[in-house]
């Protein structure tokens, strides 16, 4: 079975981006494996979208993978935003919250 990362680099190669990064970030929190993730795409699609259209854009894309997610940070550039940006921001680190995260008190 293709991992899920690849599933969703492959789903995501439909909105033809220029630059693509995908990124399990699952080591930095308590859910386990293979559940929270970030993407950077930066693709013509994005032109004349407001940040929720593109968010939009990129869960219709990724269609019933959605449902596979806990978390997906996305990094969402025109070509001409990306060449000023440069790289997407890092992620923060895990609060924690979770009803998987053990009590401490």
């Amino acid at each position: 079975m293709q991992a899920k990362i690849d599933r969703i680099r492959a789903a995501l190669a439909a909105l033809s981006p220029a630059h693509l990064e995908v990124h399990d970030e699952s080591h930095m929190h308590s859910r386990g494996l293979e559940t929270h993730y970030k993407a950077v795409i930066v693709g013509d699609a994005f032109a004349g979208r407001r940040p929720v259209q593109r968010h939009q854009l990129v869960y219709r894309t990724l269609g019933p993978l959605m449902q596979d997610i806990h978390a997906l940070a996305l990094h969402t550039y025109t070509p001409d935003e990306w060449a000023v940006q440069g790289a997407a921001p890092d992620s923060p680190t895990c609060r924690g919250g979770s009803r998987h995260d053990r009590a401490t008190h």
